[in-house]
Formats: structure tokens, sequence, C-alpha cells
């Protein structure tokens, strides 16, 4: 059975795949992977393609089909290169038809690899493609919907041998990127990370800030002689501001409402959330409570950073 929105039975394996069930994903923890990215222009490739890139993938797009081999040298366990993912369509114009043979040529020496084929209808293909004003990349003479059939035709035997199928007919941008994201990443892999950056209101609020938390409700240790000269990073700081009258118990709550908020965001695909404290000059408290939240958040299996925007500015 092949993998396929509609979950189709073909009856029959790739021709390049050993007998198993493709639907099953590759084993977590497996060294290095492989994905071909394909089928019809307008299905949502690039989407596909960048997806992946944010899940840390290394993409190559548009890729003639004879260079795959050489590029899959490229893949080594310790190396930078773990997960590759090749973009292969009919823009590579005559040489896509030997993707095939290359990708018979790689399963006989041993290299693991999925296909993934990114189908749609041709009514919402057209509708694409008016919508966005660009030519199908095999429209030169004719209409637009006699390239779309010029292609389906060309693609019929390389989706009988994919993989994966699926059919973006009725997919959203979005709809296509959870569909990939659940085909190719570890639930640790899924989880929105949380930037966490302090600063001094007096410096100007952080741009880029999805959330501002003020923590200048706390008393400030820049009036304290011993204290004015350190940051939130020093050990005495720290022990002064989370001792102040409701710091931990604000902490606490706080940790506990963006871990729930971030529920929300994984499902809206928003990879990274950046949460701003600030403080009078971002060098004491908004330090000493971005790292206490940021702790806070690790323990319970947040990816969490944390930068420090004005520190050293005074």
């Amino acid at each position: 059975m092949r993998n396929d929105d509609n979950r189709q039975d073909t009856g029959s394996f790739p021709a390049w795949a050993p007998e198993r069930n493709i639907e099953a994903t590759p084993e977590k923890g497996e060294d290095t992977e492989l994905i071909i990215i394909t089928g019809m222009s307008g299905a949502g490739r690039s989407r596909a393609a960048a997806v992946l890139e944010d899940l840390d993938w290394y993409v190559v797009d548009n890729l003639p089909p004879r260079l795959l081999k050489a590029l899959t040298g490229l893949i080594t366990p310790a190396g930078q290169v773990r997960r590759l993912a090749v973009v292969v369509d009919v823009r590579s114009r005559e040489f896509f038809a030997e993707l095939v043979a290359v990708l018979e040529q790689l399963r006989e020496q041993g290299v693991r690899f999925r296909v993934f084929f990114l189908d749609c209808s041709d009514a919402v293909l057209v509708n694409r493609y008016e919508s966005v004003r660009r030519p199908h990349p095999l429209q030169s003479r004719g209409g637009l919907l006699d390239a779309v059939h010029s292609e389906r035709k060309l693609l019929a035997s390389l989706r009988s041998r994919a993989d994966t199928v699926i059919d973006t007919s009725e997919y959203s941008v979005h709809d296509l990127a959870r569909k990939i994201r659940s085909l190719v990443a570890a639930d640790t892999e899924l989880s929105t990370r949380v930037n966490i950056m302090s600063f001094g209101f007096k410096y100007g609020l952080p741009m880029d800030a999805n959330h501002v938390v003020d923590v200048r409700f706390l008393a400030n240790p820049y009036w304290i002689g011993e204290l004015r000269h350190l940051t939130g990073h020093d050990e005495a700081v720290r022990d002064y501001v989370l001792s102040r009258e409701g710091a931990s118990e604000f902490v606490e709550r706080y940790v506990e409402l963006i871990y729930s908020v971030l529920a929300g965001y994984e499902r809206e695909l928003k990879p990274i959330v950046t949460i701003a404290v600030g403080c009078t000059g971002g060098k004491h408290r908004s330090v000493a409570i971005s790292e206490a939240i940021a702790a806070g958040l690790r323990a319970r299996g947040v990816g969490t950073v944390t930068a420090h925007r004005d520190l050293g500015r005074e």
C-alpha cells in the first residue's frame, strides 16, 4: 500500500523499494536521511521544501537528476549534512527523464531515501497559476491546461513509484506544512522554540517581541550599593531579585501560562516565539527574571535560549 492521502492500494511496491510497509516512517535515531521532493508544478513543492528547511534539513532546489548521486556524498552521520532534501522536477527539462534511472542506481548502492510526490487537481493548478500570473514550466506555445496535461503524462510513472503521494487540492499552505512535518519530524522537532530577551525600557521596546513582560514591579537592585555594579547573572543580584515579594510566584505562574500558550503556537506552525522581559536599564531585574523563566521552560522540555540586549550599555 502506498502512503497516499486517499490511501489507494497500487498493488505493488516502487521499483527501487524493498518489500516493506512504506507507510511507516524511518525509525527515530537513524543517522542520515534523504528525501526526494517532486510532483506537479504548482502543487506545493517549494512550500514543502521550506518546511523541511525550517526543520534544519539541507535543501537543494531544482537539481538536475544526474547530480543527485554526487550530492548524496555530502550526507554523513558525523557531518554537517545529515538530512538532505532535494527538489527535482520538470524545470530540469531534458535532464528530468534521468530521474528514475538515477534513483534505481542509488538504491542499488544502498542509499536509503523516500520520494514525496505532490499532486493536485487540474482545476486547482490552473487557478493557482492564474493567480500568480507565472507561466507553467512546460507552457511554451500551448495553453496552460495543455501544459498541465503534458506534465501529468510525463510524471505518471514517477507518481506510481513514489513512497508518499500528497494531494494538495484542498490544502492551505499551513495544511501542507503540517502534513510534511508529520511525515518527517520527531516529536521533539515539532516543538516551538522560545527566545527570551532581557531589555531596558529606557532603550526602547524590542521590535520582534511576541510577548513583553514588565518586571519593574520588583525592587531595583540598582539602589543597593553593593549590587549596583553587578548584573542579573551574578548570584547576589539573582538571589535579591527572586527573593522579592511575588517574584518567584510570578516566574512560576508565567512559565505555566506561556507553556500552555505554546501548544497554540505549535498548532499554528509558529517555529519561534520571542519573549521580551524588561526593567529600567536591562541590567539587573530583567536579566535575572529572564534566566529564571528560561530555566522553568527548559525543565518542562521546551527548547529555550536567552539573550540580553542591553547588558553592558550602562
